[in-house]
């Protein structure tokens, strides 16, 4: 970013963050690569659900490609990550 190149890779730049930085992180990499392509490589839904199109890889393959809405309303990998995510989080012990 600060080479000003004209594409950024990013691979998994949000993982150790907590929730707090996390969104300023993701600020500031918005704000700093306008106008760039941008390849991430995340697990985290908020740093992929606002994407142009998201590729899900399974051993090695492209197995699904689109935006988050596209793949939310397929069957697949993508949509079952989501969901398994969100019934996690009402689990207690």
């Amino acid at each position: 970013m600060m080479k000003d190149a004209p594409i950024v890779i990013l691979d998994e730049a949000t993982a150790n963050v907590d929730p707090e930085n996390e969104a300023l992180l993701v600020a500031a990499i918005s704000a700093l690569t306008k106008e760039k392509t941008i390849i991430m490589i995340a697990h985290r839904l908020k740093t992929v659900r606002d994407a142009n199109q998201i590729l899900v890889v399974d051993q090695g393959n492209i197995v699904q490609k689109g935006t988050h809405e596209t793949l939310m309303k397929e069957e697949g990998i993508y949509r079952r990550f989501i969901e398994d995510r969100q019934k996690a989080v009402n689990w207690r012990l």
